[in-house]
Order: structure tokens, then C-alpha cells, then sequence
């Protein structure tokens, strides 16, 4: 059996019970690091408090293995317990899903265990979940590569008056693009985009398409480490969050679209000061 389990948002607590008799009962425990992380992240410490907790080692799967040797991970799966863990949600990226099609396809028995994700967590904020409209990820804008992709389905969310959650760029264990070029793989340090760093480049974005979605006045909710106990939420326009410091990650962002009363009384709580 292949064990997909989500371990919520906060820390190695916010296990469930039933994801926690799962993984006591595999002979492999590997823990997704590329999609995203938990508070304390992998470094040494919060790995072995983690391993602690769960009674098993655990072995850090982060791109290049998930990508690479998938199929080892489902062959060992096929003939003992596997648990597969996941930041969040099992099915919070597409990755997970591709997993599970890959698992289905070589006959190996999956079971899913679900836990909170960003996708229900943003309700924090007060905005109701059903007034959400597509999801949008934010990438890194580098000299060379800057896409604007996600700015039609930010324009589409707030046409018709949806609040649009962005979702900030992490890279962790990336190959730098100069030692790509060399042939030989040099990793660059973890980097994770701040709600500041996503603001500049949305209205980098809107300028360019003559600021007809959202301008520097529009209304947002920014959200840092959502699900711990130092979690920060804060509403403003997108000039007022621009230079708030959120501390550290991870972030996220919300576009707001027409709110409802108790919506609109929900976001001055939040009001940055």
C-alpha cells in the first residue's frame, strides 16, 4: 500500500491521528520538500523532532527523486507499506495527483489521508471560501523570464467580482542555471517569494497591461506562515502592504473581489495599522 498523507500546516503536531497510525505501520517513510514546507522546515532539527514524534525515520524526497526515481518509490510500495508525506493536503499540487495516476497504473493499492491545506486555511481571513475564483501561483520573475500568464485569470476572478488567492513562488534545492551550463549541477540557497517581492511584480504586471484588473489601491489580504501560532494576517490596499514586514515564510496573497457585509466587517479586523 502506498500511504499519500498530509500533514497539515503548522508543524509535526498537525498529523491526524489516522495519518499517524499510517505512517507508524510503514516500512518506508519519505517526506515530499519541494512543493512546500512545514514551519520549522527540513533542516536537521525539525526533521528529527518530526521523526521523534512518528517513531520512523524519514527520508527527504525532494525533486530530483520524486521526478527520477518515482517508479522505486512505487515498486518498494507494491511490496510493503509506503507512506508518501505530504506539506498540507496530498492533492494541494498536481505532483501528488501524477503520483497516484503513476501508483494506479502499476496496480499499487493507494490510500489517501487528508489534512488542512491552503486552499480551506485562507478562510482565516474572513473572505468565504465559495466567493474564491481561480487559484493563481506567482513565480520568481528573473531578467530573462518574466511571465505574465497568471494576470488573465486574476482579470477573469475580478470581472465577475471572486477573490483571487496567490499562491508565492518557493524553490528549494534549484540547480543554478551557470552550473547547468557547466554540466554539473550546483544547488542555489532556498529561496521564498515575500508578499512585498509578489506586490512589485503584480504591479509591474498591471502597468504593463495598462491597469485595467487591479492598481495599487485595490484591496488585498496578506497571510504569512497560515496555520501556525505566530500566523500574521493583515488588509490593505496593495500600496499599504507593500513595505509591512510579514517576517518569515511562508506567504500568501489575497486579490480581494466584492465583499460581502460580514466580509467587509471581518477585513478591519485585519486593517494594517
Amino acid at each position: 500500500m502506498l500511504y499519500i498523507v498530509g500533514l497539515g500546516l503548522g508543524d509535526e503536531k498537525d498529523i491526524t491521528l489516522r495519518g499517524l497510525e499510517a505512517i507508524q505501520k510503514c516500512k518506508k517513510v519519505y517526506i515530499e520538500a519541494y512543493t512546500s514546507i512545514l514551519s520549522f522546515g527540513l533542516a536537521y532539527d525539525g526533521l528529527s523532532t518530526m521523526e521523534k514524534l512518528f517513531g520512523k525515520s524519514i527520508i527527504i524526497a525532494d525533486r530530483e527523486m520524486v521526478e527520477e526515481k518515482v517508479d522505486d518509490i512505487l515498486i518498494e510500495a507494491s511490496e510493503s507499506d509506503v507512506a508518501f508525506l505530504v506539506v498540507g493536503d496530498p492533492f494541494g499540487a498536481t505532483t501528488h495527483t501524477d503520483l497516484v495516476i503513476r501508483a494506479k497504473k502499476l496496480t499499487v493499492e493507494v490510500k489517501v489521508i487528508h489534512n488542512a491545506s491552503v486552499m480551506n486555511a485562507i478562510g482565516a481571513c474572513g473572505l468565504q471560501l465559495y466567493r474564491y475564483g481561480e487559484t493563481v501561483s506567482i513565480p520568481f520573475f528573473t531578467e530573462t523570464w518574466r511571465p505574465y500568464s497568471f494576470y488573465e485569470k486574476i482579470q477573469r476572478n475580478r470581472e465577475i467580482g471572486l477573490h483571487t488567492l496567490c499562491l508565492l513562488d518557493i524553490r528549494v534545492k534549484e540547480p543554478s542555471i551557470e552550473s547547468l551550463c557547466r554540466g554539473k549541477k550546483c544547488y542555489e540557497p532556498p529561496k521564498f517569494m515575500t508578499i512585498n517581492v509578489a506586490i512589485e511584480q503584480l504591479l509591474e504586471v498591471t502597468e504593463a497591461h495598462g491597469a485595467s484588473a487591479y492598481d495599487e489601491n485595490s484591496r488585498c489580504v496578506g497571510l504569512a506562515r497560515l496555520g501556525c501560532e505566530d500566523q500574521i494576517i493583515v488588509s490593505g490596499s496593495m500600496k499599504d502592504l507593500l513595505h509591512f514586514d510579514f517576517g518569515p515564510p511562508l506567504h500568501c496573497l489575497v486579490i480581494v473581489g466584492e465583499l460581502h457585509p460580514i466580509e467587509e466587517e471581518m477585513m478591519e479586523f485585519y486593517k494594517v495599522k
